[in-house]
């Protein structure tokens, strides 16, 4: 490893863009439900899908990988995903069930964190599944603003834009289901360890 490069560092350039990304949620809600600036949005949303794909490229060309980005990164999916999905619902782009389901998802997997957490685990490493379903909404999500105009790149988005919706969404339930069950199987493992253990001593 580089010589001030680990784990535990904060400034480095990859967090850098993650916390910009951060600072963009705000800015693309206000244009999405103010001043309905569509386009000046969709601006915010590209950037910050440009930066997502460099902090990581980044993070691993210059070996400043850190915990702390290992947080931010998803945090900031999360938190585009959570305001596009409120905007989108309040300008009535999207049915609010659609949001209900995407949200409720990750509202459920904070019961195997906190179960996670109690028995000495962090969370599981990002799955593949989860990675591709936060790809495939994070293109649905402007492909659903473009869909709801009413001109000939409407036409075209919209049907686009519904097929990256179903997929993305089916694929970020199917990523929360395995999340749960290796979050069970990690804390079915220490609890069998556990009683193990004490029938040994005993």
């Amino acid at each position: 490893m580089t010589p001030g490069v680990g784990a535990d560092r904060v400034l480095t350039v990859p967090n850098a863009l993650s916390v910009a990304r951060l600072a963009g949620v705000p800015l693309f809600l206000w244009l999405l439900l103010g001043p309905h600036q569509d386009l000046a949005a969709l601006v915010v949303l590209a950037v910050s899908g440009f930066t997502d794909w460099a902090d990581g490229v980044l993070a691993r060309k210059l070996n400043q990988t850190s915990r702390l980005g290992a947080l931010l990164d998803p945090t900031a999916d999360r938190l585009y995903i959570l305001a596009t999905l409120v905007g989108l619902t309040l300008r009535h782009i999207i049915p609010w069930w659609l949001a209900a389901v995407l949200v409720g998802r990750d509202a459920l997997l904070g019961i195997p964190l906190l179960a996670l957490r109690r028995h000495g685990f962090g969370p599981p490493p990002v799955h593949y599944l989860g990675k591709a379903a936060t790809f495939a909404l994070l293109y649905a999500f402007p492909l659903l603003l473009l869909g709801a105009r009413d001109d000939g790149v409407g036409a075209v988005a919209h049907p686009i834009a519904w097929a990256f919706t179903i997929w993305g969404t089916g694929l970020y339930l199917w990523a929360g289901a395995l999340y749960v069950r290796q979050a069970f199987q990690l804390v079915r493992g220490s609890v069998e360890g556990s009683v193990t253990r004490g029938d040994t001593a005993a």
